[in-house]
């Protein structure tokens, strides 16, 4: 590993804690049913993000751009590089390495849907990225999901044990640094997975539960997998209070607490 890549690894996993929390707000193209609420004011929902210092924010380019030179050293921020949807009616580029390395970008974040015919596609893609990327010395964080095509034509996202080590995989295989992927829903399996992959496995916030505790518990059984933190969105800022959901979370993930403790702190502004 070249000394610029390890700078960019160490700030994004600069905790004491070795752990990492970061919160996503490149919902956009990917999800086809309106823009989230908690992004309509994505200037204001940055501000308060960033004033709970996350270990790195992930957005497209347009945003960096036009709302990131406030914060520009604040917080580590990965470029989000992929236009993707499950069922592959969007799959385009939208930034290189070299945009990322230019925007001052800690890391470049790609996207992986496997399983279906065109699974290898997006796995060259990735591969393409981290060939790419080689060149500026910056890191590879891979977004995958696997998938599952049903009779009715429509895809879904699946949780399966076998899935999320079979798209773990496919990461491991084309080279990349960090590795995003769903939570199976079970410290035991997931551990399993977490333990047989050689760079860090950081778990997808994934959709939107009914109330901050039931995140939490899904972060408490994250972490205890040994996975080495989260990427969270919809379960940050989809709640009212985005700077206790963010601060809640810290607490699972660097410090151990359990969700009943977290939500405490958080509600007290430890």
């Amino acid at each position: 590993m070249g000394l610029g890549k390890q700078v960019r690894l160490n700030r994004l996993f600069a905790h004491p804690s070795g752990h990492f929390c970061s919160v996503a707000v490149d919902h956009f193209i990917g999800y086809q049913l309106g823009l989230p609420a908690g992004l309509r004011d994505l200037g204001g929902t940055l501000e308060t993000i960033v004033a709970g210092r996350p270990d790195a924010i992930s957005m497209h380019k347009g945003a960096a751009l036009g709302f990131w030179p406030r914060y520009a050293g604040r917080v580590p921020f990965i470029l989000q590089s992929v236009l993707g949807r499950p069922d592959d009616t969007a799959d385009e580029p939208a930034a290189t390495p070299e945009d990322a390395v230019r925007l001052g970008a800690d890391a470049i974040a790609t996207l992986a849907f496997v399983g279906g015919r065109t699974e290898a596609a997006h796995v060259r893609r990735v591969a393409d990225c981290v060939r790419e990327a080689e060149a500026w010395d910056l890191p590879v964080i891979l977004h995958t999901y696997p998938r599952r095509f049903e009779a009715d034509g429509s895809v879904r996202i699946v949780h399966e044990p076998e899935d999320i080590a079979w798209a773990v995989r496919c990461g491991i295989e084309v080279g990349v640094d960090v590795i995003k992927v769903p939570y199976t829903g079970d410290p035991a399996t997931y551990g399993q997975i977490v333990r047989g992959c050689p760079v860090p496995v950081v778990a997808a916030g994934g959709p939107k539960t009914d109330s901050l505790p039931e995140a939490l518990r899904v972060a408490s059984g994250v972490m205890a997998s040994g996975a080495k933190g989260m990427t969270v969105g919809r379960n940050i800022w989809g709640f009212p209070k985005v700077a206790q959901a963010l601060a809640a979370f810290k607490a699972v993930i660097h410090d151990g607490a359990t969700p009943e403790e977290a939500l405490r702190r958080a509600e007290r502004g430890d």
